[in-house]
């Protein structure tokens, strides 16, 4: 299995943020949007 990156990347942020809603607005993206790559990251 080979690894999305910018799921990869998504998924550290929100990590690192500590929320969806704050990974969001740094990565300028929707919070529904960092849902969606962190959900289809845990189904990969």
């Amino acid at each position: 299995m080979a690894l999305d990156w910018d799921k990869l990347r998504v998924f550290h942020a929100a990590a690192e943020a500590g929320s969806f809603t704050h990974a969001a607005e740094t990565l300028h993206l929707s919070q529904s949007a960092i849902s969606r790559q962190v959900s289809a990251l845990e189904h990969d």
